[in-house]
């Protein structure tokens, strides 16, 4: 979970993602701001995130986010 929190914070410093859980929802995230951090999770993880998967409920938080990575990772 650590090595998701500095990716994270590498895409966007300024925000808390430890704690923040609306981060599409508030609209805390751009667009952009999400290729990115799809690109930086293949890289780091080695996981490819699947268009269908590309949906709030799993970008909303780092928790979201990590869950994802799991079940993708088998």
């Amino acid at each position: 979970m650590d090595e998701l929190i500095e990716l994270l914070e590498g895409v966007r410093d300024d925000v808390d993602f430890r704690s923040c859980k609306d981060l599409i929802d508030g609209k805390v995230l751009t667009s952009f701001d999400i290729i990115q951090i799809i690109a930086s999770i293949d890289d780091e993880f080695d996981v490819a995130i699947p268009a269908a998967e590309i949906v709030p409920a799993n970008f909303n938080s780092a928790e979201s986010l990590y869950a994802l990575i799991q079940r993708l990772q088998g």
